[in-house]
Formats: structure tokens, C-alpha cells, sequence
């Protein structure tokens, strides 16, 4: 188990809104396996593990577990209802979803960090905490142990094939890739890209002030996303040149082939999936003042 100091009981979940559920609490969840998933939608670290969890909502509900989807807002996007409740809808989430948009739930559970899932047995007692992607073959077996101790004799079904499919995969290795690349003055870290144009630069972003602009990126990896807003000015089209090209065969699932992404809510965008080994250069064209970018993050 982590060793940090975590909440070591299922603690009030103090939220400002609920979805998919009734409010929760740890008393009216006694006697049911509780796993909490700390998400953020534009998160691409918790895109990768929706899967997982949507398979044990799907497999295990039934026989004695709840999942609680706590989203905490990364940027002050996240915190509009319209954003989360189409996230909710895109990624298919049909568990309960805590809306914890002032950190409140975050903060009892000691939380520090995107994405997170907590385990707590039939008596709200912490058993697990994993934090960022993996271990989900060691999640699941925990869920099922904990299900049976709950309901002796319970008729588990097979291991999810979602969790099948991972043990089964070579792990793809995230070494020698570019680290995650914020833009904004808060967190950004000078010389990691360039603009070109009349661009502001905001704590959490950078915003094309007028004409047009560009943004260039240098990196090492297979997978480029941008989480992305277009701002007030509507829907954004953003060209995508990869090595100075057209992306081409190497464009990401959010670009069509002509190479375009077209940006027309806060979103994670998936710029380039493919890209061959070494070293190469991302360029991201647009004319639209108003557009701004928060993040870069990469994938083997």
C-alpha cells in the first residue's frame, strides 16, 4: 500500500453536485465495497484508466460494489456544469459522480494527485490506493477479494476482459518521451516551445490576442495531445504540421485528413498517434484570436 498519509476511512463526501446518483454517504454505503476514482476529464493519465473502471461499475455493481467518480477540476474550465456533464456523457460514465469542485472530498482523502483510486471494503475502511495508470489486474483481484468477503459464496464473474487485454499486453515503455509540457506562466518552463504572433500568456494557458499565430513544439514521442480552448470566439480550426508537413498518416484521433482539428469546446485534442522514433517538431497553425492552449502531454 502507498505509505502516504491518506485518509484511512471512507470520509464524508462533501460535494457541490451529483450525477448519475442521489447524494452519498459513507453511512448509506456500509455494508458495500467502495472504490472512489479521482478524475479530471481533460486528463489523459485518467482517459487511459476510464475503461478499467467503467468495466468493474459494469461487471460488479451487482454484487456488492459502488464506484464514485470524484472529478476535481485542473483548470477553471472544469469547474463549468456544461463541460463535466458532456465529459460524463462522451466517456459513458453511468456510475455516481461527485462534483468536487472546491477540493472539499479531495482534501479529507489527502489527495494529491490525478488520476487516484481508493478501495475502501464493505466497513469503509481503506484497504488500497493507487495512484496514475496501471495495476489494474491488482485493483480487480482486490474488488473481487473484497466482494467475496462481503457476500460469502457470491457467483463471481470472470476477470473483466478489459483487465485481460492489460495482463495479457506488453506494457508500452514511456521512457526517453517528452514529460508533460504546461504553457501557461504558472507552470510553464521557458524555451520548451515557441509562439509566433500576438500571443498572451495567462497563468494557466497561452491566448492568440489577434491576427494569426503559431505554436511550435519540439519533442520525443509516439502521442501528442493538447488540452485546448477555443474561447469565446467559437469553434477553432487548428492545422497540424508535423516536421513542418501535413501530419498525415501520424495524425491523432481528433484530426481529420486534411490535418485539421477543429477545437470547438474545452477538450483534450489527440494531435498525433504513430509518430515514428527520434526527435521531431509540432506546429499547430491557427487565425482564430481567442484560441488557448493549456498543456501538452505525450504517449509512447
Amino acid at each position: 500500500m502507498n505509505r502516504a498519509p491518506v485518509a484511512t476511512r471512507l470520509p464524508p463526501i462533501t460535494v457541490r453536485r451529483w450525477v448519475n446518483s442521489p447524494p452519498l454517504t459513507p453511512e448509506a454505503l456500509r455494508g458495500r465495497v467502495v472504490l472512489v476514482d479521482i478524475w479530471e476529464y481533460t486528463c489523459v493519465n485518467w482517459i487511459r484508466t476510464a475503461p478499467y473502471v467503467r468495466a468493474w461499475h459494469r461487471d460488479y455493481r451487482d454484487l456488492g460494489l459502488t464506484v464514485v467518480g470524484v472529478h476535481a477540476p485542473e483548470f477553471a474550465f472544469g469547474r463549468r456544469p456544461e463541460n463535466i456533464d458532456r465529459a460524463i456523457r462522451d466517456h459513458g460514465l453511468t456510475h455516481p459522480i461527485a462534483i468536487d469542485d472546491d477540493f472539499t472530498f479531495w482534501r479529507a482523502l489527502r489527495n494529491d494527485a490525478w488520476p487516484a483510486r481508493y478501495l475502501f471494503d464493505s466497513d469503509g475502511r481503506l484497504v488500497d490506493r493507487w495512484v496514475g495508470e496501471g495495476d489494474y489486474d491488482r485493483t480487480e483481484a482486490e474488488i473481487r477479494r473484497l466482494v467475496e468477503a462481503a457476500s460469502p459464496g457470491a457467483a463471481l464473474p470472470p476477470v473483466s476482459p478489459e483487465v485481460t487485454a492489460f495482463v495479457t499486453t506488453t506494457p508500452a515503455t514511456y521512457a526517453g518521451i517528452t514529460p508533460e509540457t504546461y504553457l501557461g506562466a504558472d507552470r510553464g518552463v521557458p524555451g520548451t516551445y515557441a509562439l509566433t504572433g500576438d500571443w498572451r500568456v495567462d497563468g494557466e494557458y497561452v491566448e492568440l490576442a489577434a491576427g494569426a499565430g503559431e505554436l511550435v513544439l519540439p519533442f520525443t514521442a509516439g502521442e501528442v495531445n493538447l488540452v485546448v480552448d477555443p474561447g469565446p470566439g467559437g469553434p477553432v480550426p487548428l492545422q497540424v504540421l508535423l516536421d513542418g508537413n501535413p501530419v498525415g498518416d501520424a495524425r491523432g484521433a481528433d484530426v481529420d485528413p486534411a490535418g485539421r482539428a477543429h477545437v470547438d469546446r474545452p477538450a483534450m485534442v489527440r494531435l498525433v498517434a504513430g509518430a515514428t522514433s527520434g526527435e521531431h517538431r509540432l506546429s499547430l497553425v491557427t487565425d482564430r484570436p481567442g484560441f488557448r492552449a493549456y498543456v501538452f502531454t505525450f504517449g509512447p
